[in-house]
């Protein structure tokens, strides 16, 4: 039996005005008074809407086992907190400017040789950290970023750009378009351009998905960025951020993966380099255990849970 094609949404928590309150607050008080409000926020939500904090405890089961309820219930709110001044501190990128974040990059050298080998360049990140104030430090590849990525319907977040008035620095491709934007995506990297994908979660079938191990426990993961690394030879680049200071974070290339030319279609046949990301974000939750946003069952169905 496979996992459902979508089995999580992105849609907002909170209000348009809810939102609105914390965009006023960045203009006003900048970051700090952000932060402060968000704790009396993550208060009732721990306190008072539970359901909120029992979604991240799939991952948390894993990351610690043998936690116990009172365990599980801090390790909880401590990550609804964190996941808060990320989306905090996306809100500052827009409103005050990247310059107020300081982001550190490691592995830029690299990440120039690869996009020099004229082959594209798939960047696969996950929800980690603040990936949008990471991507706003990649200017220096000067070279045009085309971003996998599918928007909710009833989603009222604004991005970093979009609370600068600007347009989106990225090219959109929608996973719910033709092919699941898989032409679209092959043309970038033809064109020896930048591709960024997610991947920890399934956009569209479950057919697009393989069985890895993370955490312990079998996972379901996509596996299309790697058969286009296969098709194009173009390299992967694993690039996961970290909060790791109040106004700072640091983009990592965690990994480089590189996909030889496979035969067939099938997904076990790329299984083992799923495996190899699976493996180094693994490494980033035990580096980082609060900073891991991916709130739903990943697990699903492991009958041994």
């Amino acid at each position: 039996m496979t996992a459902k094609a979508q089995s999580w949404h992105s849609r907002s928590v909170g209000s348009r005005l809810q939102h609105g309150i914390f965009y006023l607050l960045i203009h006003l008080g900048g970051r700090r008074a952000a932060y402060v409000l968000l704790h009396f926020v993550v208060a009732y939500y721990a306190l008072l809407r539970p359901d909120l904090r029992r979604k991240g405890e799939p991952y948390l089961r894993r990351r610690f086992p043998g936690a116990t309820a009172r365990q599980l219930f801090r390790h909880g709110c401590r990550l609804l907190l964190d996941f808060g001044k990320v989306l905090v501190d996306r809100a500052v990128v827009g409103i005050l400017g990247p310059e107020c974040m300081a982001v550190r990059l490691r592995g830029k050298e690299e990440l120039l040789q690869l996009l020099a080998e004229g082959k594209g360049l798939i960047l696969i990140g996950a929800h980690v950290g603040c990936w949008q104030a990471a991507m706003s430090a990649l200017g220096f590849l000067e070279t045009p970023v085309s971003l996998l990525m599918q928007r909710e319907d009833g989603d009222i977040d604004r991005h970093y750009f979009e609370h600068a008035g600007r347009e989106c620095p990225y090219r959109i491709i929608d996973p719910r378009g033709f092919l699941g934007g898989s032409l679209e995506m092959l043309a970038v990297l033809k064109r020896g351009e930048v591709l960024s994908v997610m991947g920890d979660r399934l956009l569209g079938s479950d057919k697009n998905a393989v069985t890895v191990d993370f955490l312990g426990g079998p996972a379901r993961l996509p596996f299309s960025a790697y058969k286009l690394a296969a098709t194009t030879g173009a390299p992967i680049a694993v690039l996961f951020s970290a909060k790791t200071g109040p106004a700072s974070y640091e983009l990592e290339l965690a990994k480089i993966i590189r996909v030889p030319t496979i035969a067939g279609r099938s997904g076990a046949a790329f299984a083992p380099y799923v495996a190899e990301f699976a493996a180094a974000l693994e490494k980033f939750t035990r580096e980082h255990p609060y900073q891991f946003f991916n709130f739903f069952d990943m697990w699903q169905n492991d009958e041994t849970k």
